[in-house]
């Protein structure tokens, strides 16, 4: 048979033994689409390990050019399926690992499972191959397979990864997550010396949701092994969620100045101090972590976000321009830059940070605040065209770029003109509460309660338990109907949902006193203003105290109101109509 010359695989594969000229090979990683503009990104991709390669048939060698070529073209499924294909038909463990890596890159887990079993196959005690193997029959939730591939590493003396596997099952099904702990307990019988083991159980008893008896059997095992960081950190974890905030704050205290290298427990010590509202501590423990580690950019961004809640924006601005500037976290450094310099009045500035945003968590959001930036700049038409614009380029994302135009036009006092996009909108997505909700508000602020009633009851055909609609049908009756035993129906329904929704408690309690249960309509009222002092909750609170004949602490309130918003039209009325001296208020 007729062998090929292995300097031309060389070339097709991205060796450097041989360099030709227009030799170009695929990079492992495809660049993958903007999800919100359709334009690509490069995707960093580590160095390439040097491969050893056997010569091979011109069946193979085609294969590895087509998938070469395929994937210089961007397909990189078809990359996969000629590499997949020529492991197959070589069975050499280059082009296998090769095509594992494409696999990988690619998140293809039918190749994966396909290029593992053939590795083993080929090499029955390789490493990785019972590592891939073991993860993807979690992914298939063939645990008694995962837990064989894992014995096949322990028994070779490597870490099996006990715990990334058990990590793994918090997507799994329940029974699936409680059949991995039996088996893992089975196998800690067999093995009652790993302590790896024992830490993967406590974990796995927290994803089951018993964390207390996972304290108990990580503190065991820190007994046995009180060095043992990842058990110290699962213990800092678990004291926190057992509702022992206190303790797991002293004990993560105490350790990470045991262990300062640790990132990931300096890391959970942060976070917690944020939970509690301890931001300067915060703040030490993340500039520590970044002292140590400056290459991480998590933690940076830690560090710039809890300055930025500290009122410290220089220190802010300059961590998250560092970031910008070493290509990390780009979204959602420009966003929260966007944010200081709006603060600071810098518009122009904002808006340019907020434009820079292309895609993710943040781009609406950045999107919504640049616009109405240049709303208030007067450039709403020029904020409506890019909204436009941007929902013709990506139509996957009209929905979102339809409520961002109807909410700014709405914000812009623009109201026929909301209306319109919202109809429009609504014409073509009748099933999106979002903008059903927000064209029933906008009715209803219309003098079209009607209409905005007809909305909230499409909502609830869709959603009969969505609480936001329940509440504003029923406030919408409560003040624009005599329909007063309905309101209070949907209010009900609302509050026993969302007990807690200052909104509703603020419903509850002006049905109440339009159905005159004056006592337990005050009860609701303050419970409203405590938990959410609103001018709107204001005027109602207030005009309950006035009319029970408690006017000087009416007065306070309707002061705090005035205070928030001293032109609020409910809050104005309420006063000017319950008192002779309202315009002094």
């Amino acid at each position: 048979m007729q062998k090929s010359a292995p300097y031309l695989v060389t070339c097709l594969l991205g060796l450097t033994l041989v360099t030709l000229p227009g030799c170009a090979v695929f990079s492992g990683t495809p660049e993958p689409a903007d999800e919100v503009t359709g334009t690509n990104t490069p995707a960093a991709t580590p160095p390439a390990t040097p491969i050893n390669y056997a010569e091979f048939e011109p069946e193979v060698l085609y294969q590895l050019l087509s998938a070469e070529v395929a994937g210089q073209r961007g397909r990189y499924d078809v990359t996969l399926v000629n590499y997949l294909q020529a492991a197959k038909t070589s069975r050499d463990t280059g082009v296998i690992e090769r095509a594992m890596r494409i696999a990988q890159s690619l998140n293809a887990d039918n190749a994966q499972q396909q290029l593992a079993t053939l590795w083993l196959d080929v090499d029955p005690d390789n490493l990785e191959a019972h590592r891939i193997s073991a993860i993807q029959a979690v992914k298939r939730q063939k645990l008694e397979n995962a837990l064989f591939h894992m014995e096949q590493i322990m028994d070779q003396g490597e870490d099996a990864d006990f715990d990334s596997l058990a990590a793994m099952a918090a997507g799994l099904p329940p029974a699936q997550q409680q059949e991995l702990l039996a088996l893992y307990s089975q196998l800690a019988v067999k093995h009652p010396d790993n302590p790896e083991l024992q830490y993967s159980i406590a974990l796995l008893q927290k994803i089951t949701g018993t964390p207390t008896v996972a304290l108990r059997q990580i503190n065991q095992l820190l007994e046995q092994e009180p060095n043992f960081q990842p058990a110290i950190i699962l213990k800092g974890d678990l004291l926190y969620q057992t509702g022992q905030k206190r303790e797991a704050l002293n004990y993560l205290t105490t350790n990470t100045r045991r262990f300062p290298a640790n990132r990931q427990m300096g890391t959970l010590y942060g976070r917690m101090l944020i939970n509690e509202g301890e931001l300067q501590a915060a703040q030490d423990e993340f500039e520590r972590l970044v002292k140590r580690y400056p290459d991480t950019p998590g933690l940076r961004l830690s560090h710039a976000l809890v300055a930025l809640e500290n009122q410290q924006p220089a220190l802010a601005r300059e961590e998250l321009i560092r970031l910008i500037e070493q290509g990390h976290h780009e979204d959602e450094a420009s966003y929260y830059l966007g944010r200081i310099e709006e603060d600071a009045g810098n518009t122009d500035q904002a808006i340019e940070y907020y434009q820079s945003v292309q895609r993710g968590n943040y781009f609406f959001p950045s999107l919504a605040r640049a616009s109405e930036l240049q709303a208030q700049a007067g450039e709403l038409d020029q904020a409506i065209a890019h909204i436009q614009n941007l929902r013709e380029r990506a139509p996957d994302h009209a929905e979102k770029f339809w409520l961002l135009e109807v909410n700014l036009l709405i914000d812009q006092e623009r109201n026929e003109q909301a209306l319109a996009a919202a109809d429009a909108a609504l014409e073509r997505y009748p099933n999106n509460v979002e903008l059903r909700y927000a064209r029933a508000m906008l009715q209803d602020t219309m003098g079209e309660p009607a209409g905005a009633e007809q909305d909230l009851k499409t909502i609830l055909e869709l959603q009969p338990e969505n609480a936001v609609a329940l509440n504003a049908l029923g406030y919408i009756l409560t003040v624009r109907t005599d329909r007063l035993d309905e309101a209070r129906g949907y209010i009900e329904k609302a509050l026993a949902l969302d007990p807690e929704n200052p909104a509703i408690l603020d419903s509850m309690g002006w049905i109440l006193f339009r159905q005159g249960e004056t006592n337990q309509a005050l009860d609701f009222l303050a419970r409203a203003w405590e938990a959410y002092p609103d001018p709107e909750v204001a005027a109602h609170y207030g005009e309950v105290l006035w009319v029970t004949g408690n006017e000087e602490q009416a007065r306070i309130i309707w002061e705090e109101g005035l205070d928030q918003n001293p032109d609020h039209e409910i809050l104005r009325e309420t006063i000017d109509r319950l008192t002779s001296d309202g315009a002094d208020q």
